[in-house]
């Protein structure tokens, strides 16, 4: 997974901008990156109910604070658990 994120900071340099899968867990003890799938999907815990777009909000500054990135736009999955969002630089 390390790798992984390297090449998402990578593109967001070289870019400015990068996609990412990502699968949701709500509800978790602690908000945390658990896994990379084998679609390359990213699969982080949030510690926030998927209420009133709080999971949506956690998410957001969680990838803000560990991809060092600017704005996080999720453009699809708002009410799901899957969702595609935007990195941009």
């Amino acid at each position: 997974m390390e790798n992984f994120i390297k090449n998402i900071k990578k593109e967001l340099t070289d870019k400015q901008f990068a996609y990412l899968k990502i699968k949701v867990i709500p509800k978790a003890n602690k908000t945390e990156l658990r896994e990379l799938m084998n679609d390359e999907t990213l699969k982080i815990a949030v510690k926030a109910p998927p209420t009133d777009g709080k999971a949506n909000q956690v998410l957001e500054k969680f990838l803000k604070k560990e991809l060092q990135t600017n704005e996080v736009s999720i453009i699809s999955g708002q009410k799901d658990r899957i969702k595609l969002v935007k990195l941009m630089k």
